[in-house]
């Protein structure tokens, strides 16, 4: 009844990593392709795209931080 669950701490931390790299991509690719494509591009769209970047470089380095080394050391 008390069974507990285990996480798997290196898939969780390889699949934030790669989460991470993927909305610096597409932030980055969104910048670069929208502006050659369609111009300036309005306020709130730089902004999402800038948010992205951002939220990736951090997600990115966190996630093997967090999901890598220290959760397994509390567990």
């Amino acid at each position: 009844m008390g069974q507990t669950q285990s996480m798997d701490h290196a898939t969780m931390a390889k699949r934030g990593f790669f989460l991470g790299v993927g909305l610096f991509v597409v932030g980055v690719l969104g910048e670069t392709v929208g502006q050659a494509v369609a111009g300036p591009l309005p306020g709130w769209e730089h902004l999402l795209l800038t948010n992205m970047e951002g939220l990736g470089i951090l997600i990115g380095l966190l996630s093997p931080l967090v999901f890598g080394i220290v959760l397994p050391l509390t567990e």
